[in-house]
């Protein structure tokens, strides 16, 4: 079926005078509710003239709420104090809603930014390596699916690969890692100083 000059004015013609899009189908033969749908938004028909029979398109146009004002931009201000005083604690960043930014989302990095530098193998101690190498001949070697929140999530080889296992020994608490693996993940910061000089 094409759409034909005589065809589109009939189509133009019920749409204005409210009928639906299935009445408009029936009436043309050979279409479907969609294409007659179709056709009116590639047409730019989408708002009825007359206030006749109700369709679909109406009824949907009624429910869909209008979109709301954005909000304005919340500003402080800020009063100028005498020099006597202290100087007072600086007002935290707000966002587009006038909500505080903590340290925490300024930390989130956004897709596609590189990452911060990471500490590598050189910075680990020997001696946290060499403990990590003992304790992970002895580890449980669990999958995903067996990890609780008592097993050690020390990931241990390449994901894509049937070697790939957790740690799964004991947790030291509060860590998600047994006491060898925290040695390696969370190394005091003076540390990782002295080694970088």
């Amino acid at each position: 079926m094409s759409w034909t000059d005589e065809r589109v004015e009939t189509l133009k013609k019920m749409w204005g005078e409210g009928q639906s899009a299935s009445q408009i189908a029936k009436e043309l033969g050979g279409v479907t509710r969609n294409a007659v749908i179709g056709k009116v938004h590639r047409l730019g028909l989408s708002n009825r003239a007359g206030s006749g029979g109700g369709g679909a398109a109406k009824t949907a146009a009624k429910e869909k709420p209008a979109p709301a004002a954005p909000k304005p931009a919340v500003k402080r201000a800020t009063k100028a104090k005498p020099a006597s005083t202290p100087p007072a604690k600086e007002e935290p960043e707000l966002d587009e809603n006038g909500i505080p930014i903590s340290a925490a989302r300024r930390a989130i990095i956004p897709a596609g930014q590189p990452l911060p530098p990471q500490p590598s193998a050189n910075e680990i101690s020997p001696e946290a390596l060499a403990k990590v190498s003992e304790v992970e001949k002895s580890a449980k070697r669990i999958s995903l699916m067996e990890l609780t929140e008592k097993t050690c999530k020390w990931p241990v080889g390449d994901p894509a690969t049937d070697d790939f296992w957790f740690c799964g020994l004991g947790v030291q608490q509060g860590k998600p890692y047994c006491e060898a693996h925290v040695g390696v993940a969370f190394q005091p910061m003076s540390s990782r100083r002295d080694r970088r000089r």
